[in-house]
């Protein structure tokens, strides 16, 4: 099992419309195959600057190479998260053993 989870900050005023569209435009990344237990999550530790967090698993190693490589996750990194984020920090975990 692999969860990957990414922590950001959006170019967006907080609460903006632009914000909202953004956070919706996310939920697609559930639909591609291999996705397990997406999550959009609010993010409200004191102790970091990011906003905002995408939470999901993946069986395997191959599932998440095809997530990465899907046409839809694709276009939403060309097309809303290389322009909109200005700040993340992605880390992927397995569990130990």
């Amino acid at each position: 099992m692999i969860r990957h989870t990414v922590a950001f900050r959006l170019k967006h005023p907080r609460g903006s419309a632009d914000e909202k569209a953004f956070l919706d435009a996310g939920k697609a990344l559930a639909d591609i195959p291999g996705v397990e237990k997406f999550e959009r999550l609010n993010q409200v530790s004191p102790k970091n600057d990011f906003h905002f967090g995408y939470s999901m698993e993946f069986a395997d190693q191959k599932a998440y190479d095809a997530y990465n490589d899907h046409p839809l996750h694709v276009a939403y990194v060309r097309d809303r998260w290389i322009p909109e984020v200005e700040a993340f920090l992605e880390i992927d975990y397995t569990p130990l053993a």
